[in-house]
């Protein structure tokens, strides 16, 4: 929470995609955010779940808190919201360790939902951004090596071919649009010295719907944020739009 705070201080961003939030709703710290400048809506869950939200000055108008397609999904991995026109996304995909197994079909499941929701909002032609982690590697050059790395779920042919359907909706993948040979990384596991050495991922994600596209100005990861004490193992990454 301190690293969020002093994140959101320096940053300024406009609107903030949290994954992973390890709190129920009711431990969601609305009233730091609040005192920090900002609006909320989250889908909190203990453990490893829980998405939310954030927008500088105003409070996001949430059109989902999960993703269609499975009543019986409990975990919290959705949510939506509009802000000063546009549809923003806080994604978390489920990881689907280990594979083969139920927790790598379950990923493989909800990215078809996915699909099924993106193409419904892709047809809108509203401006829409899907941010989130999505726990896919998308080709071998978003990784410093893949050796190690060949069996994990996050680097399977099935998980980046359905990344691939998603970007042939006509989603944009903003990072690497502006940064095509670049060698950009979002993620540095906390094992095996990973973040000294540079051996980092690339699997978070914003992708921009056909209308807002041409808005896209500017892409990058705040890296400095990875080297401060007790910081996540991703990096925050950004987008700014006209």
């Amino acid at each position: 929470m301190p690293l969020l705070l002093e994140w959101l201080d320096e940053a300024r961003p406009d609107v903030v995609a949290l994954q992973e939030l390890k709190a129920t709703d009711a431990e969601f710290p609305r009233a730091a955010i609040e005192a920090a400048g900002y609006g909320a809506v989250w889908r909190g869950q203990r453990t490893w779940h829980g998405v939310a939200l954030l927008a500088r000055g105003v409070n996001p108008v949430c059109s989902r808190r999960e993703l269609p397609g499975d009543g019986a999904d409990s975990q919290a991995r959705y949510i939506e919201a509009a802000v000063d026109g546009v549809l923003v996304t806080s994604i978390y995909l489920p990881n689907g360790n280990p594979q083969p197994g139920p927790k790598f079909d379950y990923k493989l499941a909800w990215f078809e939902r996915l699909l099924v929701h993106a193409r419904m909002l892709a047809d809108s032609g509203h401006p829409v951004v899907l941010a989130g982690d999505y726990n896919v590697v998308p080709t071998d050059a978003d990784i410093y090596a893949t050796r190690s790395w060949l069996k994990n779920a996050l680097l399977q042919p099935a998980p980046r071919a359905a990344y691939r359907r998603l970007l042939a909706q006509g989603w944009l993948d903003a990072l690497r649009a502006l940064h095509p040979e670049d060698r950009v990384y979002t993620f540095w596991d906390y094992l095996r010295n990973s973040w000294p050495r540079d051996a980092g991922l690339r699997i978070d994600h914003l992708l921009l719907s056909e209308s807002i596209q041409p808005r896209l100005v500017a892409a990058g990861v705040d890296k400095h944020v990875r080297d401060r004490d007790n910081a996540s193992d991703h990096a925050p990454v950004w987008i700014e739009l006209s």
